[in-house]
This record gives C-alpha cells, structure tokens and sequence, in this order.
C-alpha cells in the first residue's frame, strides 16, 4: 500500500513539470488566496474604522458585539444612530471630530478676549503692608473708576 502512494506522488510531480499550465495555474490560484484574504482584511478595516467615526468604542465589549451584528449601511450617520437605538453610545453625545472642533473654538474665543479679571481692591486693601501701599491702590480704583 505504501509503494502505491509513492508511485502516486511521483506520477503527480512529473505531471507538473511536465504540465507548465497547471504550474501556472496553481500559482495564480495562490496569488488569488492571498489577494482575497488582503481583501477581506481591509474590509475589515474600513468597517472598524467607520464604527470609531461614529463614536462606538470598539474596547467595549457591548460594542464588540455591536459590530459583529451591524448589517446596516456603513454611514458615519447610520451606524450612530443605530448605536444610540441600541445603548452602546449617548445620543448626543459629541465625535472626537465634533469636540476637536469645539475645543478649537474654545480656544480662539479665550485668546481674543483682551480683559482682565477684576481686581479685589477690599482685598487688596486689607493685606496691604504700609500706608502708602493703601493710598496707592485708592488711586488706582478711583482711574479705574473714572474710565468706566
């Protein structure tokens, strides 16, 4: 039984090289494998990435299970709202590109405003160390006084 299968193998490696097509043949199918499974992993990839687009963390273990199950449109849109129907995020709740974006705004509306914080002269008034340190801030709340 042994000697059969050998035979067998050898018949088949001759048949390869004798047969340059099925070579061929065997290695596109091959490159084809590889190509599908690149395939599938992007896939992959692109629908994890529309998921965090729409808030869904993809560490929860609700939200794992989320995912698996979505056969919705993969629309930022879509899939938040569809994932605010089913818990896994809050309804309002902001995108990282949303709070980018109000941080920024934030930050502008802090940097162009020019005041300053009012000073406490009944304060200041009260820890002064001299006389003249009180008289000197007298001075300054009565200008300051005078601009308004």
């Amino acid at each position: 039984m042994s000697d059969s299968n050998i035979e067998f193998e050898d018949e088949t490696q001759d048949q390869v090289g004798r047969n340059p097509v099925r070579a061929r043949m065997r290695e596109l199918e091959a490159e084809l494998k590889r190509k599908e499974q690149l395939l599938a992993e992007a896939e992959s990839a692109r629908r994890e990435l529309a998921f965090v687009k729409a808030g869904v963390n993809p560490d929860n273990p609700m939200a794992k299970y989320f995912m698996k199950g979505y056969d919705g449109e993969l629309e930022v849109e879509a899939i938040r709202s569809a994932a605010a129907e089913a818990n896994v995020i809050q309804a309002n709740r902001p995108t990282v590109d949303e709070q980018q974006a109000w941080s920024r705004v934030t930050q502008a509306s802090n940097a162009s405003d020019p005041s300053e914080p009012p000073v406490d002269y009944e304060d200041r008034i009260r820890n002064a160390r001299s006389a003249d340190e009180v008289f000197q801030l007298l001075a300054q709340a009565r200008a300051e006084a005078e601009n308004y």
